[in-house]
């Protein structure tokens, strides 16, 4: 049964972006990636139970990403809202976040994922849960799972 039979579907913005790849002091240096090229490798991850990504469906926006550096350590940190409080794809939904970051950017960056705080009833679980590496490599070893998870990924019809 579907979570939420009726989503509201946004569309993009046509308007030029512009890029931030200033450094964060002057003694810093640029980020090699700044957040619209984050934004860029997963705006067209599709959503697991509707056929729109998750930018159409205002899951994931641009606002909703970072990039900077903390203890010489390169940080991408997104968060994403879920569409229902019930969401019970919100773990799929990081895990394709998670996934496609992996396979699309170098492993120097540390990626921090989480749910946008009070939009999910168990967002502090489920932000536990994909940020933890072995659960992360356990669950993409379930057949199903990581079938969906690349199909999201690589936009493919369900």
């Amino acid at each position: 049964e579907m979570q939420n039979p009726n989503p509201t579907i946004h569309y993009p913005s046509t308007k030029p972006r512009e890029h931030k790849l200033e450094p964060v002091s002057s003694s810093a240096k640029p980020p090699l990636i700044d957040p619209i090229d984050v934004f860029d490798l997963l705006c067209n991850i599709r959503d697991p139970e509707h056929p729109y990504t998750l930018t159409q469906l205002k899951v994931l926006s641009e606002e909703q990403i970072q990039v900077f550096e903390t203890d010489g350590c390169s940080v991408i940190h997104v968060e994403f809202t879920p569409t229902v409080p019930h969401c019970n794809l919100a773990t799929t939904i990081g895990l394709c976040i998670r996934q496609k970051l992996r396979q699309e950017i170098p492993g120097q960056f540390k990626v921090d994922i989480s749910i946008t705080p009070g939009s999910h009833e168990t967002a502090q679980e489920i932000t536990k849960q994909i940020n933890d590496k072995e659960r992360v490599a356990a669950a993409l070893e379930n057949p199903h799972l990581g079938t969906l998870v690349q199909q999201c990924i690589d936009n493919q019809p369900m």
